[in-house]
């Protein structure tokens, strides 16, 4: 069992960074690929980014990429998500997930068994 919470939502102008945390109990990220999705009111949720653990292995959404950077302190069982020229198409509640490895395609939600309560990031134009 993972339990997962995230942190390090907020209200930011366009423009702007938020950088938000994911930290991890119960067992290490060891033996998981660690992503971000994100939900929009109205909207599906969608994949963000995601990180092996050793940090070699990225994946972004097209939407994110060159703003938003995934990172992890393996030390801390915590992973990040810098996301810097923030756009109001941003806003939305951001969840932390793990997948057990191996995973088949890092961007499907369904390969993810475990999930945050999600932070709310509100960006305002």
């Amino acid at each position: 069992q993972v339990q997962l919470v995230e942190s390090g939502g907020g209200l930011v102008q366009a423009g702007g960074s938020l950088r938000l945390s994911c930290a991890a109990s119960g067992r290490t990220f060891s033996r998981y690929l660690v992503g971000w999705f994100r939900q929009a009111p109205g909207k599906e949720r969608e994949f963000v980014a995601a990180i092996s653990w050793s940090g070699g292995v990225t994946y972004y959404a097209d939407s994110v990429k060159g703003r938003f950077t995934i990172s992890r302190d393996n030390a801390k069982n915590t992973r990040y998500l810098q996301m810097n020229s923030l756009k109001p198409e941003d806003t939305a509640v951001y969840y932390c997930a793990a997948a057990p490895l191996p995973v088949v395609s890092a961007m499907r939600l369904d390969e993810y068994d475990y999930w945050g309560q999600g932070t709310q990031v509100t960006v305002s134009s």
